[in-house]
């Protein structure tokens, strides 16, 4: 097993085989330790931040709107706990990463607190920020009706009623483990 020191503490560490096969000359910069620190204070979409820990979630659809799945990993410290997927024959990447976040928050127990990262800013934001506003306006914008409202308004709840898990933008297609991950289960509707 390929052995590597980490660049902030000098420490020397391994990694599984199956994550070095699947980033063929990827040379990790940071041990677990480092990286988990790194985590806690790291802003989101950092090159140097690859988390370990958490719920990450993805979703689309080819074309848009066509059909399309979502996937959802739930990992601690690098280790998969759970997962899920699915798809749908006719429907929206926004969709399917509002049902990716659904069923994302799902795998977690109640009362375990972990972030749970989706890489639509969309999405994010939408139970973020801005589903607080529609929901005390009967579930409708400013500028017309909410689209998804039946998505929105299960994940709005499910978070609002679930403050341990920290819903988190991630950016896409960067290497990000855990997301490249999800990503894949999100696909897997194309193998069949």
């Amino acid at each position: 097993m390929p052995r590597f020191v980490c660049q902030t503490c000098g420490t020397e560490f391994t990694l599984s085989q199956e994550i070095i096969d699947r980033y063929p000359g990827w040379i990790p910069k940071q041990c677990r330790s480092c990286r988990a620190e790194g985590q806690a204070t790291a802003v989101n979409g950092s090159p140097d931040l690859d988390p370990q820990t958490g719920v990450f979630t993805d979703g689309g659809c080819v074309p848009n709107p066509g059909p399309g799945g979502w996937g959802a990993v739930y990992v601690v410290d690098g280790e998969i706990i759970d997962e899920a997927y699915g798809s749908h024959p006719d429907t929206t990447n926004n969709r399917m990463e509002l049902t990716a976040l659904i069923e994302g928050a799902g795998l977690v127990p109640p009362g375990i607190a972990v972030p749970v990262y989706s890489d639509s800013n969309l999405a994010v934001r939408t139970i973020n920020e801005w589903a607080a506003g529609w929901e005390a306006r009967g579930w409708k914008r400013k500028t017309g009706p909410v689209e998804n409202v039946d998505l929105v308004r299960r994940a709005y709840t499910i978070y609002r009623q679930r403050p341990e898990l920290d819903l988190r933008w991630i950016k896409a297609h960067v290497g990000y483990t855990w997301n490249e991950y999800a990503d894949r289960l999100a696909n897997r509707w194309r193998e069949s």
